[in-house]
């Protein structure tokens, strides 16, 4: 996997989190956002692209030392599609596909992104590949062939890439997965396991 790219999604201000930077809250002594980080890096994924915004600081500091880079959302405020288009245009030019991917995503596994980057192998690279709930929910990360790259990075507004992929879902590769707590995010303190 060391062609595919990640976009990380870290620029958001997690209001419904409170005062507290959610992607700096510790998970087992851990940045949230680093658990994230952390996987995409033992996967063996070769350029992984932190898009930043709210809180910069905190969240390059809950990141150091990890090999990835960073990239700075101005106008985070403006929604996920901004961060998501930042990330793109950032990713290295030989990139033929890039995992989008939040950073409340604690329980994300090498497995799952393995999974999905067979599909994409095995599809000749030519189709988006997503993970769905049993029921056929769509779910995250979804891996993008660089053919999509130019829509991605015209994305705007909050929606992020939901409207584009609910466009393509015809053109979708869907990996049903059994074990749903891998999907589980984080949006509010009450989320975070008590230890």
């Amino acid at each position: 996997m060391d062609r595919i790219g990640a976009v990380l999604l870290a620029a958001g201000a997690s209001r419904r989190f409170g005062d507290e930077n959610k992607l700096a809250a510790k998970l087992d002594g851990e940045p949230l956002v680093r658990h994230v980080a952390r996987i995409l890096s033992e996967s063996g994924i070769g350029d992984i692209v932190v898009v930043t915004g709210h809180d910069r600081e905190t969240v390059e500091d809950a990141l150091d030392g990890l090999p990835l880079r960073f990239v700075h959302n101005e106008d985070w405020s403006s929604g996920m599609g901004r961060s998501i288009a930042r990330g793109i245009r950032a990713l290295r030019p030989d990139t033929p596909a890039t995992f989008i991917v939040p950073g409340d995503m604690p329980y994300l596994t090498v497995a799952l992104l393995e999974a999905l980057a067979g599909r994409f192998t095995d599809a000749e690279g030519s189709a988006i590949v997503a993970p769905t709930t049993e029921n056929g929910e769509q779910r995250n990360p979804v891996l993008w062939p660089r053919r999509w790259f130019d829509d991605l990075a015209s994305l705007d507004g909050p929606e992020g890439g939901k409207a584009l992929l609910r466009h393509h879902w015809n053109e979708v590769l869907r990996v049903p997965v059994t074990e749903n707590s891998v999907f589980t995010d984080i949006d509010t303190p009450d989320d975070l396991p008590k230890t």
